[in-house]
């Protein structure tokens, strides 16, 4: 008897292990798909549920945050008055706050500069002393050449009377106040003062020595340095750049800034 012969059928089908790696494949196109939903994040709406689930109870008295999907109970809500947008208030008060603050201390500085202002205009010091508003408070500008000799530290008998009329402004508002030295790009190199960072420092110390010994101020309220010529309002490169270069600076620091 002849033996019957098995057909083998024919296997046209992908292999096997290709079937595990398109399900690999997209599994991992999900995950990134799932990370880069994640990922887009609106703050400002995350900020709003926040602030919406600690100052509200939102589960009684809003709409949930997810859509309702039952038209009914949504048609009851907005017949009662109740259909808000809770996102919109938290919102609102967060930007209102914002813009307030920094009108406050804008208009807190400017006071002061009106005020500084005045007083120069009174006292005739606007020719010797100069005023600017920056974003510390009022910055009083001296030449030194009226207030120091080259090279020295002390106060001329000349600059003393402009130094009272700042005094008795200074003790007439509580600011505190930080004193800067500067000078010109010219070396220094003397006994007492080696370098111009030693010369600038100490005619700042001279100016809130007199402060403090003439008009009993409170030490604490001053601050001092001593920038040498790093810090130039120009270049150093004639005569008249050198001398505006040559300066004390008191600053009247606004009460919202820090020394």
């Amino acid at each position: 008897m002849k033996r019957r012969q098995i057909r083998k059928s024919a296997n046209n089908g992908s292999p096997k292990w290709m079937v595990t790696y398109s399900d690999m494949i997209t599994l991992i196109l999900v995950f990134f798909v799932l990370l880069f939903s994640m990922s887009q994040v609106d703050q400002t709406r995350l900020n709003a549920v926040s602030e919406s689930f600690q100052n509200r109870m939102i589960f009684d008295f809003l709409p949930s945050v997810v859509p309702n999907g039952y038209p009914a109970n949504k048609t009851s809500i907005e017949e009662n008055g109740k259909d808000m947008n809770e996102f919109e208030v938290p919102i609102n008060l967060e930007t209102e706050n914002d813009i307030e603050q920094p009108e406050e201390e804008a208009d807190s500085l400017t006071g002061l500069v009106d005020n500084v202002e005045a007083y120069l205009n009174e006292h005739d010091l606007n020719g010797i002393i100069t005023a600017n508003r920056t974003d510390r408070g009022v910055e009083l500008v001296l030449q030194d050449s009226i207030f120091f000799n080259p090279g020295e530290a002390d106060i001329l008998e000349a600059g003393i009377p402009f130094l009272q009329r700042i005094g008795t402004l200074l003790s007439q508002i509580p600011n505190e106040v930080k004193v800067e030295g500067h000078t010109d790009s010219r070396p220094m190199n003397s006994f007492r003062y080696p370098s111009n960072w030693e010369l600038s420092g100490a005619r700042a110390s001279s100016v809130v020595r007199y402060f403090t010994e003439s008009y009993d101020i409170d030490e604490s309220r001053f601050s001092i340095a001593g920038y040498g010529e790093l810090r130039p309002l120009t270049e150093n490169d004639t005569p008249e750049n050198m001398a505006k270069n040559r300066r004390v600076e008191i600053i009247i620091l606004d009460e919202n800034m820090e020394s």
